[in-house]
């Protein structure tokens, strides 16, 4: 029992350091990737602010500021400007191309042209990793000077739901681990030896239940089977006490009747052939049954 008892302890040490081990890589992968998103979208800031410059200098300003890049929503982003200025859509479009080629996560986006007086849109245009579904139209007009503000609404990269699916499947994954080692290592009651043998050590006696024999010293005392299974009942749970009405249910109740004064009958005969080794004793626990003594 000691042996599967230490077997259990062990697999359940081996099973949380397991899953300790997979939570800690988890939490260390969502960091590395929460970490490089940032990276990416503060270069894609910094890429934003540069679009809004080099349009500022193709329409012969270079002193005005280009203001703060704004977030708007979660993949779109507003440049915004000090002062009116003009532009050339085909610059526009050029620059945001070079620029944007530079952003892993900007393959496909839309970029529109607003009036800042009522937002209208002035100017718009569709850009896709896919030449062909590009969408750019009246590149040859240059647009007067105004107050304008660019809005860029990039194509979700599915990081984010990759993410989420990335760590629903990980937790999946610890559960049904989890599960199955807890299955492997489901605690059972192991028998001791003596229960898969027959054999039982009394004191200086042994006690071979198969063959209803006990034996000291070279001395073999024959038991009967009904002293047999008394006797077993009592090796199993040497020291401690056992109930009467548990003696009787377990050796006569199967025979369809408990017999009451017989079980006092089969202690008195035990007790003679026990008696080869005095550090063993069947006595009598008042009020509740008998106890197999063994004294070291």
């Amino acid at each position: 029992m000691l042996v599967g008892r230490n077997l259990l302890s062990g697999k359940r040490k081996y099973l949380g350091g397991l899953l300790l081990l997979m939570f800690i890589s988890l939490i260390c992968v969502a960091l590395s990737i929460t970490s490089n998103d940032d990276f990416n979208f503060t270069r894609r800031e910094v890429l934003l602010r540069r679009i809004g410059h080099e349009i500022l200098l193709q329409s012969g300003d270079s002193t005005s500021r280009v203001l703060p890049v704004k977030k708007i929503a979660e993949n779109e982003y507003q440049i915004s400007f000090e002062h009116a200025f003009t532009f050339q859509p085909d610059s526009l479009v050029n620059t945001t191309q070079r620029l944007l080629a530079k952003d892993p996560l900007a393959s496909d986006y839309v970029v529109n042209v607003l009036n800042c007086a009522d937002a209208s849109v002035t100017y718009g245009y569709a850009i896709s990793k896919n030449k062909k579904d590009d969408i750019v139209a009246c590149i040859g007009r240059r647009q007067p000077i105004a107050c304008y503000m660019i809005d860029i609404t990039f194509k979700p990269t599915g990081i984010t739901t990759a993410k989420n699916a990335y760590f629903l499947a990980a937790l999946l994954f610890l559960a049904l681990g989890g599960f199955i080692f807890f299955r492997s290592v489901k605690p059972r009651t192991d028998l001791p030896d003596s229960q898969h043998t027959g054999m039982f050590t009394l004191g200086a006696m042994s006690f071979d239940a198969e063959t209803r024999k006990l034996m000291i010293n070279g001395k073999t005392i024959d038991l009967t089977r009904t002293e047999t299974r008394v006797l077993r009942i009592f090796a199993l749970s040497p020291n401690e006490a056992i109930e009467r009405s548990r003696l009787q249910k377990e050796i006569w109740e199967d025979e369809g009747v408990i017999v009451g004064r017989s079980l006092d009958m089969f202690i008195s005969k035990l007790r003679k052939k026990l008696e080869f080794d005095p550090n063993i004793k069947i006595v009598v626990i008042r009020g509740k049954g008998y106890k197999l003594e063994i004294s070291s």
